[in-house]
């Protein structure tokens, strides 16, 4: 067995306990975990402690722990921040696996070599945890449960990723994955490890899965309501900025990411709630320059040019964040089609004007406003079915790929290859 490493000797994993005034369970649980370690593991390791910035007596605790454990290290950072302290300790170290595990240790050790034995192996590129597998063992309270969940399901249908379980403190990732990963993470906090998995996943790494044992922990100084809208933050920060391509993903899969590449598609609940958020922030912005309009050039004036301004945001917003059309191309076609469909909704929120007017002559503007905002909304349904259907329907037709062969080599024969291969094809496979 090879136990803990020296200074000059390769180092297979490094385990980073990030703890911030946590001077009543370092000692315990770091002696835990070192033997464990010391005991279980048969890859060369380190622990090291990331203190972050605590102000009680964590600094000298993990001090005396790194003197007194052979293998075990301590690191002092100035500022708080988990997401943070796992940037600098993953960044400096010269280990093969990065691990990180929550201090409290509430997920079982015993899932600790099965997270890291993919990616010492060269099969996987990160590794997590997950409580919501169906032989995962769980004991927490049913509101954390119940957040987990919500949480998890959201991540899914939003932001097209597949993992299970974005929040269990403890992961693994490959140095060569993370020193590529690492600096287009902007969270410094508890959204950190979300955004590392989800720009792998889009990046196309592959990330494995490790049910795990876990028990709450009822001390946790966890805030829920504040970390969970810091999360729903990051979530649509990452979004925006994996749409825009404001971060080179395609940078990392190139380097790094596995064959063939299919980035994730967000799925129809996904395209729902987004479709559903702009077309909110449309409404809002359509009873605005309503109300601004109105009364220098009449309501049907009014109206037109309002639907017609956040026709033009819609429908830009909904291609590159909703449907995922990135780049010029087909942009021109899309405008137009969108014009067209603008058309459409012009046609019900004009015609609710008029039966406004034709039931109650002389309707105030208030009234006016809020049958146009109903209205609005109907048509905003419209608009995703006609987006959906058409405007952004995928034309491409779909490629034969032969076995051995890359999607880009085969592409010149695989779309003039008969049906009928395709049938036989199929035929074979059954």
């Amino acid at each position: 067995m090879s136990g803990m490493t020296e200074t000059n000797q390769p180092l297979d994993i490094d385990i980073v306990v990030p703890c911030y005034n946590e001077q009543d369970t370092l000692a315990a649980h770091v002696r835990r975990l070192h033997t464990f370690c010391r005991t279980s593991l048969h890859h060369s390791w380190r622990i090291t402690i990331a203190d972050n910035a605590s102000t009680d007596d964590t600094a000298r605790i993990a001090d005396d722990l790194a003197a007194m454990l052979p293998g075990v290290h301590a690191v002092h950072l100035p500022e708080k921040g988990r997401g943070r302290a796992l940037k600098e300790v993953w960044a400096a170290s010269p280990a093969t696996v990065l691990v990180y595990v929550d201090e409290d240790l509430s997920t079982d050790l015993a899932a600790l070599d099965p997270l890291v034995a993919p990616l010492l192996s060269g099969h996987s590129d990160l590794a997590i945890g997950t409580r919501l597998a169906g032989s995962s063992r769980v004991v927490r309270g049913s509101k954390r449960e119940f957040i987990s969940r919500s949480y998890n399901l959201l991540l899914r249908t939003t932001m097209g990723v597949s993992f299970s379980d974005a929040q269990c403190g403890f992961k693994a990732v490959t140095k060569a994955a993370a020193d590529h990963l690492l600096p287009l993470c902007e969270d410094d906090a508890w959204f950190f490890d979300t955004e590392l998995l989800v720009l792998a996943e889009h990046a196309g790494l592959r990330i494995h899965e490790v049910p795990v044992d876990w028990v709450d922990d009822v001390n946790s100084s966890v805030h829920i309501a504040s970390t969970a809208t810091e999360d729903l933050k990051g979530m649509w920060r990452v979004s925006r900025n994996i749409a825009t391509g404001r971060v080179p993903i395609s940078t990392v899969y190139t380097a790094i990411g596995r064959q063939p590449f299919s980035p994730p598609s967000v799925g129809f609940l996904g395209q729902v709630l987004r479709f559903g958020a702009i077309g909110v922030l449309s409404t809002l912005a359509f009873a605005a320059l309503y109300a601004l309009f109105r009364p220098a050039i009449g309501a049907q004036t009014a109206d037109f040019l309002a639907l017609l301004v956040t026709a033009i945001g819609n429908t830009a917003l909904n291609r590159r964040f909703t449907f995922g059309v990135r780049g010029r191309a087909g942009a021109g076609r899309h405008h137009v089609q969108g014009l067209v469909v603008f058309g459409v909704a012009w046609a019900i929120t004009s015609g609710s004007l008029v039966v406004l007017h034709a039931s109650v002559p002389g309707a105030l503007h208030g009234a006016e406003i809020a049958v146009l905002t109903a209205a609005n909304l109907v048509a905003t349904g419209v608009r995703f079915v006609l987006f959906k259907a058409w405007v952004f329907r995928a034309r491409r037709r779909p490629e034969l790929i032969r076995p051995g062969t890359t999607p880009a080599a085969d592409a010149s024969t695989a779309v003039t290859e008969p049906i009928a291969t395709a049938e036989r094809t199929g035929d074979r496979a059954a």
